[in-house]
């Protein structure tokens, strides 16, 4: 494989395919001014920033190296704190805002904010398009940087300054030959399924004939997207993942195509790549795609790799579940489409076939009479795992629901439709009267645990007045515009 490091080509012909980035940087290449904090994607401690070629130009993402295994770099640049200011004569812009607004953590979190404020500095574009202000800019790219041991504030302002003193640095005026140099190396790559060792090996096809020609010749392959999960098992349980095929690379699982009726997400596009045709056609996932894990993590992490964890807790399904969304799969054998409340067997367990992997999801757009809301619990507003993630879907006339659609996560062994509570729904009155039946009913269709995040009490009594509060929102919308929390739900 081929990368380059801030300014210098690399060239590697063995590596073990579950080394991470981080450890290749510290042990390898000995830069060790990316720390390594929690090791789960967490902290922000080992943020770093890839480019990558985009229409002509470099598009910038902040990453977390921990949970980035290193192939997955593959033909981008990757850009440490080290290479900021090689020369070291002088500091770059983001460095010498940080120095004048005072704004330094420990030395340990620091460069993880200082490679989070380059990423920012070097996404104006793509930030300004979507109407955000200053402030939710900064909010955004730091919210993966959990340390507040010193002075938060500071480092704000020197967010701001960035920002509002925009000038080029040397990755700006060096852009057109860092873009010549991926593309040659992009170039360099062969579509042929490799020779690869029985034992282990790391594999990028480029094509989904590849990918799943690699699946069939071996099946106890992993499939590795964004890794922000699967990462975990190398960093947290100190597993040995032998055989790893990563997806990112294949085009046709990161398309994204819209319709007149669809929405189909190829299963490796990132969360931050789906955010703006999300949020135009299904508003009410805005606030819930903000606070699913950080930045780097939606940078990373992908929605068929959400789904196909089938994670009880993870975000996404319960709002695919709502959406009445819809899997295509396939292998060598051919394609098939499955209903996603069909695709979660039992904990941890899908229905895909050895072999076989997520190509696209569809959603289907929501009519004139659909209303959708969306809830996550947490114990802390950015970057935590759901205690209860709730989709709730309802198509509405003359004041009866028509039609339910009700998804949970955190509340049973797999996310889940609440069936009983549909039932309950159906020629209703969306009052806070018709909806008591379906509140009961919820007990009927789960029965939650308890764990470190909720008591199952906890659990089942919020599932119960999220979907009031849905109601209530739905009969008095404005009355209730005080009660809403920056970012809560949609």
């Amino acid at each position: 494989m081929q990368f380059l490091l801030n300014q210098t080509p690399i060239t590697l012909t063995e590596f073990a395919p579950d080394m991470t980035l981080l450890e290749y940087l510290r042990t390898e290449r000995v830069q060790t001014g990316t720390k390594e904090g929690c090791a789960s994607g967490d902290c922000g401690a080992c943020t770093v920033v890839i480019a990558e070629p985009l229409n002509g130009m470099l598009h910038y993402r902040s990453i977390n190296a921990c949970i980035t295994y290193l192939g997955a770099v593959e033909n981008c640049q990757v850009i440490t704190v080290e290479g900021l200011s090689p020369n070291r004569s002088e500091l770059h812009p983001v460095q010498q805002a940080m120095v004048e607004q005072h704004g330094s953590q420990c030395g340990f979190c620091t460069p993880g904010f200082v490679m989070s404020l380059f990423a920012l500095m070097h996404q104006p574009k793509q930030h300004e398009s979507t109407g955000a202000s200053i402030a939710e800019r900064i909010n955004t790219a730091l919210g993966g940087n959990l340390c507040r041991c010193t002075g938060y504030r500071p480092i704000i302002d020197a967010a701001q300054q960035i920002l509002t003193h925009q000038t080029d640095d040397q990755f700006d005026l060096n852009a057109s030959n860092t873009l010549k140099q991926l593309h040659a190396f992009i170039s360099d790559l062969q579509p042929k399924v490799p020779a690869l060792s029985d034992q282990k090996f790391f594999a990028s096809p480029t094509s989904i004939n590849l990918l799943l020609q690699l699946l069939a010749e071996h099946p106890d392959a992993r499939l590795v997207a964004g890794a922000t999960d699967l990462a975990l098992e190398t960093t947290q349980q100190l597993h040995f993942l032998p055989k790893l095929i990563y997806t990112g690379n294949v085009q046709e699982l990161r398309q994204i195509e819209i319709s007149e009726q669809q929405i189909t997400l190829g299963a490796a596009v990132t969360y931050s790549e789906a955010e703006a045709v999300l949020i135009d056609h299904f508003p009410a996932i805005n606030g819930l795609l903000h606070r699913l894990g950080s930045l780097q993590v939606r940078n990373q992490g992908t929605i068929g790799g959400n789904i196909a964890n089938a994670s009880p807790i993870g975000d996404m399904p319960p709002v695919l579940l709502a959406l009445n969304a819809t899997l295509t799969l396939r292998s060598v054998e051919g394609v098939r489409e499955l209903p996603i409340d069909q695709f979660f067997v039992d904990y941890r367990q899908t229905a895909l076939a050895p072999g076989e992997c997520i190509e696209s999801i569809t959603l289907p757009k929501l009519s004139t009479d659909s209303f959708l809301r969306i809830y996550k619990l947490s114990k802390r507003l950015d970057d935590d795992i759901s205690a209860v993630c709730f989709a709730i879907h309802l198509n509405v006339h003359n004041g009866l629901i028509q039609s339910a659609r009700l998804g949970l996560g955190g509340m049973a062994a797999t996310p889940a439709r609440a069936h009983h509570a549909e039932k309950s729904l159906i020629g209703k009155p969306i009052t806070p009267e018709g909806i008591y039946e379906a509140q009961q009913a919820l007990a009927l269709d789960f029965t939650p645990l308890s764990d470190v995040r909720a008591s199952a009490n906890y659990r089942l009594l919020s599932a119960k007045n999220l979907l009031m509060r849905a109601v209530l929102e739905y009969t008095q919308p404005r009355s209730l515009e005080v009660m809403h929390y920056a970012h809560f739900d949609g």
